[in-house]
């Protein structure tokens, strides 16, 4: 049976083929043998590209299947500049975060939601934060942004901190607390709001971190050191 999938990421294998990290909607993370494909004359070689959507169709079982056949769907614009190292820090993401074979069909919706809109109107932060908390939340990662861990609902006048992966009341001494009326912009998606952004970029870092257990993001790292220079 055959579906759409992304390419994540791909290393050599022996002396002529590849494995595949791929994204799909049925499966989710999926890893692949993809004989031959590193081939000069080989018919996968210019088709196992990132960011493109291919159809593919696989054999085997276990955690390493054979990519038996994939042709190039195309139809998705080629981020470029630093849309496209916004491109590669989401299937970075993807490929830390997901379990293998662990699907998520609104994930992948909201994966290709991204690149398309990385492809047409490059590098904007609304686009990785949307995916950043789309990620945490289909992966159970996310805290609940409606009320506290005591079950209260937010206060938009109060600050809260992040506590065992839950919110609670800040005492105002923490640098680092939310406002209550961002969290609560976040949680219906709206980021239009003044500080929501900045809030929503902090909260996911701090919730991604505690998941990467310490383990910098190599995308990340570089564009933190081009925004440096």
């Amino acid at each position: 049976m055959s579906e759409t999938a992304f390419v994540l990421h791909s290393v050599p294998y022996r002396e002529t083929s590849l494995v595949v990290e791929l994204f799909t909607r049925r499966t989710g993370r999926l890893a692949v043998m993809a004989k031959g494909a590193r081939r000069p004359q080989s018919a996968l070689r210019a088709v196992l590209l990132q960011f493109q959507p291919v159809e593919i169709a696989v054999a085997g079982k276990g955690e390493l299947r054979t990519l038996t056949r994939a042709e190039w769907q195309g139809g998705l614009p080629m981020p470029a500049g630093e849309a496209l190292l916004f491109a590669f820090y989401l299937n970075e993401l993807l490929v830390r975060l997901l379990m293998r074979e662990d699907p998520h069909p609104a994930l992948f919706d909201g994966y290709v939601e991204a690149l398309q809109a990385l492809g047409e109107r490059g590098g904007q932060e609304e686009i990785l934060r949307r995916f950043e908390w789309l990620l945490l939340r289909e992966t159970g990662y996310a805290p609940d942004l409606t009320c506290d861990q005591d079950g209260r609902e937010l206060e938009a006048g109060a600050d809260y901190r992040m506590s065992a992966g839950q919110l609670v009341l800040s005492d105002g001494a923490d640098d680092d607390a939310f406002p209550g009326r961002l969290l609560r912009d976040i949680a219906v998606g709206r980021y239009d709001a003044p500080g929501a952004l900045a809030t929503a970029k902090r909260l996911s870092r701090q919730v991604l971190g505690a998941q990467l257990e310490g383990v910098p993001l190599k995308t990340r790292q570089i564009l933190i050191d081009l925004q440096r220079l």
